[in-house]
This record gives C-alpha cells, structure tokens and sequence, in this order.
C-alpha cells in the first residue's frame, strides 16, 4: 500500500471536506483556538492516517510515518509550552485533540498519548504541585532540555507502566528500581506491554528509588527518562495482539542502566504528590476510544445510507431494525461524550469525590461503551462488516483492549466507584 502524502497541516482544509468535529464547538463552548487545532487533527488524520491504518495494524507495524507528521504539525510538542516551541495546550484541549486523531488510527492515538504525557505531567501537573522554589528552579532546566529536544528534533518519549503486578495500579512500589549513584541512578528491571519499544527515542519509566533498609515505597517512585540507546536497554519479545497492534508494545528489560540526575522527569517524591493530587493523570488513555466509539457510529451511517467507501452504493436505511440500531448507539455515543468532556473539563489538583467518581465512571463508560458501540456497528451492518477490507472490524478489536488496561480497568473503577460511595476517607467497618 502507498501511503497517503501529507497534506499541508497547517492550512486546514474547508469545513466542507472534513467530517463534522466530534465536539461541535459551539454547543460545547470551545475557543476558536482549541476547535482549530482539532480541525488540524482531524483532517491529518482523515487524509493521511485513516489510510495508513489498515497496514499498520496488518502488520503489527509502528507509525513512523504518522510521527513524522505529528511533528510537523507541531502536535508532538502540543503540551510543551509556547516560550520553549511548543503549543502550550492545556488538559482538556489535547484530550480532544487526541480523540480525533483516535477515530481514524486507534494505535496512533494510543501511543501518541504515551508520548504527550512525558509533556504534560512534567509541565502543566508539576506546575499545579508543590515544589520548593530550587526544585521548581532545577525541574524547568531539566525538562527544557526534553522540550527542546521534542520540538526541534521530533525526538519521541514513551511511558512504559505496566510490569505485571499491583504496582500500575497504585496497590504497590514499582519493582524496576533505582539504586542511587554518584550523579544519577543505576536501573534495573522490566515493563511489559511497552507501547513504542523500539522506536522511542526517550522511555519514561516509573521505578522506586531503594537503597536504604527500608522496605520499598510508592512514596519513593521516580520518573525517568531513559535513553533508548543507552548501555543496558533491551527490547524483547514479540506483539501480535488483538488490537491496537500498532502500538508496538514489547517488553523493556532495564540491566543496570545508568541514568543521570538531568533525565529526572519529576523532581523525587513529585510522583506520589501527581497520583494522590492529580488523578485524571490516569484518565489520558480514554481520548483514543472516545474516537474509536465516533469511528464505528460513523461507519454505520455511511454504511446504511449507501456512502461508505468499498461497499455497494446500496441503501438500508429504510428498515426499522438499522433505525432502531442506529438509535441505540446514537444514545450510547452522546451519553458517553457528555460524561467524558464533563471530566476532562474538570481535570486539576485536588479534585472532590463526586469529580473523581465522575473521572471512574467516564472512564468506565467510554472504555466499556466504546466497544459496545462497536458491536452494534457490526450487527446492525451485517456480514461485511467482518471484512478486514473495511475499518469496523479494527475498530472492534482495537475498541475491546480500552478496558483492560491499568491503571483504571474496568474492573478497578467499578471497584472504587463503589467504595468511594459508600465510604468517606478514612472511614471503617467494625
């Protein structure tokens, strides 16, 4: 397949060549600079990435090409902000940013989140924290030096979380550790389910600092970058998954790495402060199937009214079962958007309950009903549906990974959701 060129990014095509923008401006009080960039993301990824996608996933193939216009459009540094090139956007702006690039290519969202965050939780997260005025001094050096290096070099930076136990979900200290040494740390360890593991310039990795006799602590997890050339670093393993294939996300084995004090992506202890302080740090990951769920809805009208490309310019509009169908995931689709922009507009330090619950149950909801979305789509469509000629059926695979992945699983947000409403703080059961 010949991939697509690259239309100019930064002359936005008219309005009437785009599809409509999955949050209408107007009806959700969008500034005319956030609603422009999302028409930026929207026609990158409906001219260039949507044609690409198929391949990728085919493949199991990173997206070095949609990276290259990533950066060109400026979108790699989208977080970074505007005294050090970047575009200095804010929470809610890239979430739906990366939601439009999510309808047309799941694994470049998903993996563009992983870069993004390098950005936005050293910048606008430790911005909000508290830091004595020499680590706030010391930390804008350091992550100017990663800035810089985003924006003018495209240099990619990745978020290697997972190592299969409770550590992702905030149940224990991360088992990759950090043994202090003069000018920096010496790293050893494993993350598994690398999204980017070969192909980052940068891993982001969260790991606790030992060293002492004391038992390991969350308390103590560090942020570092680690570069992937560096002495030690390992990609490992094979990715032929279900979904989000593009993602790339080998195993990173980490022996006795050496990382210098400037790769610090948080000042020590900032870390522990963002989780307890900052918890829609963990809601980044739902942009991408916010798109996905827009994607399969999208495909069924096209598809019921005769327009959707490589199939018959056939009508089934005209049968009550596709209406009532098409009813269904309509209800499903505006229920889930509405939560969900609800909760990325709240994001910020110190959150009540209810916005945290609310933060849960967006995630539950977009990450459960994105792929319910999905499997409707395909129903109502019928047996073409099934053809991996056409994008329902990646979507429906890419769809069903959303709720699996830590830190909020499904399975973990029902689990709070509960518990926060039946218990305040510190409150037991005898």
């Amino acid at each position: 397949m010949t991939d697509a060129p690259a239309p100019d990014l930064f002359d936005t095509p008219p309005a009437g060549e785009l599809d409509a923008p999955l949050f209408d401006p107007k009806a959700f009080r969008l500034s005319a600079h956030a609603a422009a960039l999302a028409d930026r993301a929207r026609a990158l990824g409906q001219s260039v990435f949507a044609a690409r996608a198929p391949t990728y996933d085919r493949e199991a193939r990173f997206p070095v090409e949609n990276y290259a216009d990533l950066h060109r459009a400026g979108l790699l540094g989208i977080c970074v902000p505007k005294s050090l090139g970047g575009l200095g956007e804010d929470y809610r702006t890239y979430a739906i940013v990366a939601a439009e690039i999510g309808r047309y290519c799941g694994a470049t969202a998903l993996s563009w989140n992983m870069h993004v965050c390098s950005t936005l939780w050293s910048g606008v997260i430790v911005d909000d924290l508290d830091l004595t005025e020499i680590e706030r001094q010391d930390h804008e050096a350091r992550r100017a030096v990663h800035y810089r290096r985003i924006v003018e070099e495209g240099a990619i930076y990745s978020q290697p979380f997972s190592e299969g136990g409770a550590a992702a979900a905030g149940g224990a200290a991360f088992e990759t550790r950090a043994v202090p040494i003069d000018g920096g740390w010496r790293v050893s360890g494993k993350k598994i389910f690398a999204s980017l593991a070969g192909h980052a310039d940068y891993y982001g990795i969260l790991c606790t600092e030992v060293g002492d006799e004391s038992a390991p602590s969350r308390r103590n997890t560090l942020y570092l970058a680690i570069p992937a050339k560096a002495p030690g670093v390992v990609v490992t393993g094979e990715w032929d998954p279900l979904g989000m294939r593009g993602t790339v996300s080998r195993t990173l084995l980490f022996h006795d790495v050496e990382v210098p004090a400037e790769n610090a992506l948080m000042p020590r202890g900032t870390y522990f402060q963002a989780a307890s302080r900052w918890p829609h740090m963990f809601l980044t990951l739902s942009p991408t199937y916010v798109g996905q769920a827009q994607a399969a809805y999208d495909f069924t009208i096209r598809y019921l009214r005769g327009e959707q490309p490589g199939t018959p310019p056939v009508k089934r509009r005209q049968y009550p079962t596709k209406q009532i169908a098409v009813a269904e995931m309509r209800m499903k689709l505006e229920a889930l958007k509405s939560l969900w922009f609800q909760a990325v507009s709240e994001a910020g330090p110190d959150p009540s309950k209810d916005q945290v619950i609310r933060a849960w149950s967006a995630q539950h909801a977009v990450m459960e009903g994105a792929n319910d979305i999905a499997r409707l789509a395909i129903r109502t469509c019928g047996g073409q549906a099934m053809l991996r000629s056409l994008p329902l059926e990646r979507i429906y695979r890419d769809s069903r990974c959303g709720s699996l992945m830590l830190p909020w699983t499904a399975e973990l947000c029902v689990d709070r959701i509960g518990r926060a409403a039946l218990y305040e703080p510190g409150e037991r059961d005898e």
